[in-house]
């Protein structure tokens, strides 16, 4: 099979790093818990919505986030298997291509640069499965559509849904 992995929300915690940053910058207490069903960015007050926007336009963000749990095991045995591709969308933050890239060498230095598809638009992608976090991605996808789930998307029921690393083993493995 060929299998399409974004990064952000999937293999990366970015949505850890928006809370852990909110709650650095404002002494806030702001938990996944309390985010559930919207964006980090909807759940602080108005007047610092535009920081937490703003942190994916920061250098060193997406190069320090952390690694979702499992997700090295499962992708390298995945990746034995079948032909594994990190799919991001990495234009809309320029900093973030070269961010990603060397985020990918580090903790998945299994996946080479040849399986990395760093762009602005994931319809393009042709494959057998799509595991994503964003519902505008996997709509278009003409495989197998996997929701990962992150507070963001935990009121959509649209697609398949993987809660951990592990469901996706027992799913593609």
């Amino acid at each position: 099979m060929t299998i399409f992995v974004d990064m952000d929300e999937v293999m990366a915690d970015a949505y850890g790093a928006h809370l852990e940053l909110y709650n650095a910058e404002f002494n806030a207490n702001l938990t996944l818990e309390d985010c559930y069903g919207k964006e980090a960015w909807q759940c602080v007050p108005e007047e610092h919505q535009d920081t937490v926007r703003g942190h994916n336009w920061r250098i060193g963000y997406f190069r320090n986030l952390k690694v979702i749990p499992d997700s090295q095991e499962v992708l390298r045995e995945l990746s034995k298997k079948h032909d594994v591709y990190i799919a991001s969308a990495a234009m809309e933050f320029p900093n973030s291509l070269k961010e990603k890239s060397d985020w990918l060498d580090e903790f998945f230095p299994f996946i080479t640069w040849k399986k990395r598809i760093l762009c602005g638009d994931k319809n393009i992608l042709k494959g057998d499965v799509l595991i994503d976090d964003r519902s505008k991605n996997l709509t278009y996808f003409d495989g197998r559509s996997i929701m990962f789930t992150s507070p963001h998307n935990t009121n959509t029921t649209d697609f398949e849904r993987a809660n951990n690393w592990m469901e996706i083993a027992d799913k593609l493995l």
